[in-house]
């Protein structure tokens, strides 16, 4: 078995700037993403979010408000594609607590790899930021960094999710 692990802020969804996305009103879909979730999912990945949203642990949301949103994000998915992502991971965990969910800590990714026996060199984690490259390297997944990064910090660097969507044809096969 094989995933196409997804970050939400800034791979899914469009950020919100210096802020969280704590409504469903503020969540806009990054357009080409949902080109390459179709693309993903034809060549049989498994879609798994995996994200940190310290705003709950910060006391900036509810986990209802976080769930809220995720439920609108799935349901927009299945309107939208037919399907929706297939398992959602969220470390509402603050930065610096130490825990092994929170990337850059692999645990979620490790979590989902044990739940859905996973190959983990056959998995790509998408990101938009150094801690995604490194959650997944500390997993064994490929990983593909959105953004300006230096070509070494993942086995893919892009700039846009716009960008991957042109080449995801070559490597989610």
């Amino acid at each position: 078995m094989k995933a196409l692990f997804l970050d939400r802020d800034g791979i899914i969804n469009v950020k919100a700037d210096g802020d969280y996305i704590k409504v469903a009103s503020e969540f806009v879909f990054i357009d080409e993403i949902l080109n390459v979730l179709k693309h993903a999912k034809t060549m049989g990945y498994l879609l798994i979010m995996v994200s940190n949203q310290q705003g709950v642990g910060k006391g900036l949301m509810t986990l209802k408000q976080l769930e809220d949103v995720n439920n609108f994000m799935q349901g927009q998915l299945k309107s939208r594609l037919g399907f929706a992502l297939d398992e959602l991971y969220v470390s509402t965990d603050l930065e610096g607590s130490g825990s092994k969910r929170r990337k850059p800590a692999p645990g979620m990714l490790i979590e989902a790899i044990k739940n859905n026996t996973l190959t983990p060199s056959q998995c790509w984690f998408i990101g938009d930021n150094l801690s995604d490259a490194l959650a997944g390297r500390a997993a064994g997944v490929q990983t593909i960094l959105i953004g300006d990064f230096p070509p070494t910090a993942a086995t893919i660097v892009v700039e846009s999710v716009l960008k991957f969507r042109d080449i995801m044809h070559l490597v989610l096969i």
